[in-house]
């Protein structure tokens, strides 16, 4: 048997235009049965927008050209009613976000019955499909099937709903399945358990798959073939061993660099600019020296200290509001940050990482345990103290879409700030007015002066992430907290992030709590690191420490999550 007759797909010339605008530039390639095509590149390079012209789900306004053959079908002349008999059927897809693509007021597996329903002509009872639907829930190891079936969307974690999509996706036994960012979202050892879920089903049904994403890392985890795609061309494409490992363009090389080594603590991470420009004239580029940890920053005393902190919440009462039944977020947690340190705070997703995050600002409310600033208490301040304390203290959220206000131009949001505490302003020496205030901080995080009058939905999830930055930098705090403020940009985007938050912090001096669930990017930023699970600090020390001689299991399997190309 050739190798034409594996083929199962044959996308040819494929181009994408928006109201005359060019996205998708003559794509070509071929995806053979059983195996995986990955499919990667930054936001914007036109990952999605392709594989979305093979479903029929682009918007009217685009022009689709070229061909896409599904054996004898080619899926760009089909009509809606043809889209329709194979979406589902012949060939599925898992989006990147499963909490906005499950139907919030359904429950789960009346969901995925539904998709059964609406493909295969069947007189079977309602039990008799839910069995079916039972069956393939256990098939992708989802915990208690049978309660998850008659669960809401609300009632699930990210990695059962993404589980619960997965079964969606294959209830019809299709021949392609489309994965778009399906583990971008979630922690590193639930995105290893639905890359192996994904490769174990893929053996047993044969089927074939097209996984996007904008990381090498998680690429080279699952994919036989790799496309790399850039401002809608594909750059190179070919076996993962060969792209992986002698890439011949730049960008490729770029894509690979920017990640945050392992086995170092480089001075500056590579951007992808640096190798489309000529200027990265090796490829690891400035080691800084790892032979041994880096000092800490200060033995003086700490900046804030925190002991015994405890944050309960209350997830059952009576009639008479008495609490049945409680949760602690964070369970007597004690720990220091010193002036100047970069402290890394990381684990999965529910183990209070956030939490501790609001309680240290006192956006939450603590049941017990303190919280000290330059040796003085938060607990006992009053409303008015603890928002003279404020500009001292400030956050960066993880999504910067949803934390600005879509209403307002970006200068207005760095501006805000100054606006609610005007008395730092009148205190300050310098004379200049805030609009150039704002306009000086918006050159030193990288946005042009003339985005002064732009809108959130004008820039790119960098470039909103670098005004939240702005925003959160304006009054010169001393303690930042990011909360997973990197983990929805793309790896080259977050290299200039995490460039820029060095850079300001080795300029002003400022102290870091960094949250978030990537270690490689924590083992990269952070002078010393806190490992917490269930609420519980379960080991810290220094990145070299913890990375090289782990203490304890939960942070071994941390560390075994990580995708290693």
């Amino acid at each position: 048997m050739s190798n034409k007759d594996y083929i199962i797909l044959q996308v040819s010339n494929l181009t994408v235009a928006f109201n005359g605008r060019t996205v998708v530039e003559d794509i070509s390639y071929t995806l053979q049965r059983g195996r995986t095509l990955g499919i990667v590149g930054e936001s914007g390079s036109g990952k999605s927008v392709s594989s979305l012209a093979l479903m029929g789900l682009l918007p009217k306004q685009a022009t689709v050209n070229g061909s896409a053959r599904l054996g004898d079908t080619d899926l760009l002349t089909l009509d809606e009613a043809g889209f329709r008999d194979i979406r589902g059927k012949r060939i599925s897809m898992i989006f990147q976000e499963p909490m906005t693509s499950l139907n919030p007021v359904q429950k789960c597996g009346e969901q995925v019955m539904e998709m059964m329903k609406s493909h295969q002509s069947t007189q079977n009872t309602r039990n008799i499909l839910k069995e079916k639907v039972i069956e393939l829930f256990k098939e992708v190891l989802l915990p208690r099937p049978e309660k998850i079936f008659d669960s809401y969307p609300h009632e699930i974690s990210g990695g059962q709903k993404q589980r619960v999509m997965i079964a969606m996706a294959l209830i019809n036994h299709p021949d392609i399945l489309i994965a778009d960012e399906p583990t971008t979202a979630l922690d590193v050892t639930v995105q290893k358990t639905i890359l192996e879920l994904l490769r174990d089903l893929q053996h047993k049904h044969g089927i074939s798959i097209i996984f996007i994403s904008h990381d090498l890392g998680v690429i080279s985890q699952i994919a036989d073939d790799i496309l790399v795609m850039y401002r809608g061309h594909a750059v190179e494409q070919g076996p993962a061993d060969e792209i992986l490992h002698n890439p011949r363009k730049p960008y490729t090389k770029g894509l690979l660099a920017c990640r945050p080594p392992m086995d170092s603590r480089p001075h500056r991470l590579p951007t992808v600019e640096d190798y489309l420009s000529g200027e990265r004239k090796t490829e690891n580029g400035e080691q800084a020296d790892t032979s041994e940890n880096p000092p800490l920053p200060s033995l003086h005393t700490p900046l804030i200290t925190v002991k015994d902190l405890t944050v309960t919440y209350t997830l059952k009462r009576s009639l008479f509001g008495k609490p049945l039944q409680t949760l602690k977020g964070v369970d007597g947690v004690s720990f220091d940050i010193r002036e100047g340190e970069t402290i890394g705070l990381v684990g999965e997703s529910g183990c209070g990482k956030s939490t501790l995050g609001r309680a240290l600002l006192r956006l939450i409310d603590h049941s017990d345990g303190s919280i000290s600033y330059r040796g003085r208490p938060l607990d006992t301040l009053s409303d008015k103290d603890m928002r003279a304390l404020r500009p001292k203290l400030q956050i960066i959220f993880q999504d910067p879409y949803s934390s600005l206000n879509p209403r307002i131009t970006i200068g207005e949001a760095i501006a805000e700030p100054l606006k609610v505490h005007r008395s730092i302003l009148n205190n300050q020496s310098n004379p200049t007015t805030p609009k150039n205030t704002v306009i000086g901080l918006m050159e030193q995080v990288g946005l042009q002066p003339d985005w002064y009058n732009r809108y959130p939905h004008e820039l790119s999830g960098g470039q909103r992430q670098r005004v939240c930055i702005a925003r959160a930098l304006i009054l010169q705090p001393e303690l930042v907290v990011c909360d997973e403020s990197v983990s929805a940009l793309d790896v080259s985007v977050q290299a200039q992030v995490l460039n820029l938050l060095n850079d300001l912090k080795e300029h002003y001096g400022f102290t870091y709590l960094f949250i978030t669930h990537d270690l490689g990017v924590v083992h990269y930023m952070a002078d010393r690191i806190m490992v917490m699970q269930k609420g519980k600090v379960v080991e810290s020390g220094t990145p070299d420490d913890l990375f090289n001689h782990p203490q304890t299991d939960y942070t071994r399997t941390l560390l075994d999550a990580i995708p290693k190309i």
